[in-house]
């Protein structure tokens, strides 16, 4: 997660930018820079690598200036370098961008008919000649932003700083968390509460669609139509805290909500979106000469493997062998030599996996690993890692986690068509812009938060649930009925819809609730005779589908949450939402622990 710092300040910020940049590198990334405006003149430092590059850079060659913008940068659009590192110049603005500007290749072309000239290869750099052009043309700094702004399709945060105005830092927020910190005679933006801690411990988060006009005087938030809006102004705990819960009442809560951006990061680590393809990375064996993948993981990792098996048989007809990995290494699989292994872990140290790991160590095949901790023991005894940019999860009940592993897994997809020859050029340019979406469509269904919670209040007075689904939903009702187990100690389970009249549907009654995970795909009608057969027996049935299903299931339903259309490629990231928020909703109404349930430990070290 990239990470990002602005200061209207009374003393020289560059080293106040530089270290509450180093308060964000528990976010992860690979370049770092800084812009101040100081006595009319607009300057930057940036540099590859750690932050220490940095501040060598301005040991070198100083910044002054009361006003600046720090960034630090995860490789999105364009490879880890000075170039590509913000903050972004054009014209009289500078720019900081976390996220992800989907329309931006459409913009750059507009821009370059008529004239502008890009130094980089990032989307930022778009924003800030947008910014630009307006300015050129009349409008105040402050309508500039707006008009951009409104121009912008993606999940973003910006910080924006303009030559001629030394008092001014316009920011904004479209899906990344973005705070404001409340001075004496000073302004903050950040992030998060972390990184503005040795400032203020005064602080407003803002919400999606906000943009805040910051001054040493003060703030104005505006919304998407341009009114003023109030938001709360509060006291955070930042400075005592690694990570701070932010204007969440759980860890749980703010990593559900993270998840826009760390998508983002985590896709563009393994898709080029300039392009249309996936990027170049490296693998330990070759997607073309294998025959077999073993895909081996614990609990919600699990389920994210499954479901990659249905992407990979499907899209790159490689077959997958998916075991959980307690079974995995005790059941001595056979594996030839031209089969390759994949374990899944958000800690890289899970005891089971490692094990298993172990075993295909010793079978002599060759070994990737999907973590989230590049550090961790299954990262350095695999031959390939596919890291996670999940950021630390606090939470015992995996969210972000999950739906970054599904982003690598999709991006893995891909890469074995690709070599495997079972998708054109044109098709992989169709997906990949399918996935550059999804962080749209997750900020989207973030805002279906009230309609779920409505559903959890059903679901707090009841001790059994069923969830159902098809194809790749089915092991999202899976993790469905494991998140409520794990969060609110409600008896749940997760059923393939086909199954139901194979046994599960003698537990229908007019007491049972049953969750129906469906979006209008090519099985949705089978899925809707499944929904009857519980209708017929009384059973309350909570439909989670986009608008065309909603109008097309011509049943009654207890609720029906309705979620973007989405491309059935990218659904399965974006329907993990609706079930993550809903066991969470649950546990908070039933006044169990969301962060810490009962018995459960965040990583299994031992078997």
């Amino acid at each position: 997660m990239c990470g990002i710092v602005g200061i209207v300040g009374q003393a020289p910020v560059a080293p106040l930018i530089v270290d509450a940049l180093k308060r964000l590198e528990y976010r992860g990334y690979d370049s770092a820079g800084v812009a101040t405006l100081d006595n009319g003149t607009l300057d930057r430092r940036r540099a590859e690598g750690k932050l220490v590059n940095l501040e060598k850079r301005l040991g070198e060659e100083p910044l002054g200036g009361l006003i600046g913008i720090g960034h630090t940068r995860w490789a999105t659009h364009g490879v880890p370098n000075e170039a590509n590192a913000h903050p972004h110049f054009a014209g009289d603005v500078a720019v900081v961008h976390n996220g992800i500007i989907e329309n931006f290749a459409e913009l750059r072309d507009q821009l370059r008919v008529e004239g502008a000239d890009f130094a980089s290869q990032t989307d930022t750099e778009v924003v800030a000649h947008l910014i630009a052009r307006a300015l050129k043309n009349g409008a105040s700094p402050q309508e500039a932003s707006f008009a951009t702004l409104k121009q912008l399709r993606g999940a973003f945060a910006l910080a924006i700083m303009f030559r001629g105005d030394e008092n001014l830092i316009i920011g904004a927020r479209n899906g990344p968390p973005l705070a404001v910190g409340h001075g004496d005679g000073e302004m903050y933006l950040g992030s998060d509460a972390i990184a503005l801690a040795p400032f203020t411990d005064s602080i407003t988060y803002l919400e999606d669609g906000d943009w805040v006009v910051l001054r040493r005087s003060g703030m104005e938030i505006f919304d998407m139509s341009g009114q003023p809006v109030e938001r709360v102004r509060q006291q955070s705990s930042g400075a005592s805290q690694m990570v701070d819960k932010g204007n969440y009442r759980h860890f749980m809560e703010k990593e559900i909500h993270e998840q826009p951006e760390v998508i983002s990061h985590t896709l563009a680590r393994y898709l080029d979106f300039a392009q249309g393809t996936v990027a170049n990375f490296d693998l330990p064996f070759d997607f073309a000469k294998i025959e077999r993948l073993a895909i081996s993981a614990c609990g919600t990792a699990y389920l994210a493997g499954l479901i990659g098996k249905y992407w990979l048989e499907r899209y790159a007809r490689l077959p997958v062998d998916i075991d959980i990995a307690s079974e995995f290494r005790y059941r001595e699989m056979p594996l030839p030599e031209n089969s390759a292994a994949l374990f899944i872990s958000q800690s890289g140290e899970t005891a089971d996996t490692l094990a298993s790991l172990r075993y295909c160590r010793g079978e002599g095949i060759p070994i990737a690993a999907i973590v989230n901790v590049r550090e961790s023991t299954m990262a350095r005894e695999s031959d390939g890692i596919f890291p996670t940019l999940a950021g630390p999860e606090i939470g015992v009940a995996s969210t972000k986690a999950f739906t970054c592993q599904l982003s690598v897994l999709a991006a893995l997809t891909l890469k074995a068509a690709r070599a495997r020859g079972t998708i054109t050029p044109d098709e992989e340019k169709a997906f990949v812009r399918q996935l550059a979406e999804a962080p749209r469509y997750v900020s989207q269904a973030l805002k279906l938060s009230d309609g779920i919670e409505k559903v959890a209040r059903e679901l707090s007075h009841v001790r059994h649930v069923l969830y159902l689904g098809r194809d790749t939903n089915y092991p999202l009702a899976l993790e469905g009925a494991l998140k409520l187990k794990e969060l609110s100690y409600i008896h749940a389970e997760g059923y393939a819809a086909g199954e139901l009249k194979h046994g599960p549907i003698a537990l229908i009654d007019e007491q049972m609730p049953v969750i129906v995970i469906a979006p209008h795909d090519r099985i949705f009608e089978k899925t809707v005779s499944n929904m009857q057969e519980v209708a017929a027996r009384g059973g309350r049935i909570v439909l989670i589908t986009d608008e065309k299903g909603a109008k097309n299931a011509t049943l009654d339903t207890l609720e029906t949450i309705v979620l973007p259309d989405v491309p059935e490629f990218v659904a399965p990231i974006v329907y993990a939402l609706p079930i993550q928020m809903l066991a969470y909703h649950t546990a908070v109404l039933m006044g169990t622990d969301a962060d810490q349930p009962r018995n459960l430990a965040k990583s299994v070290t031992v078997e």
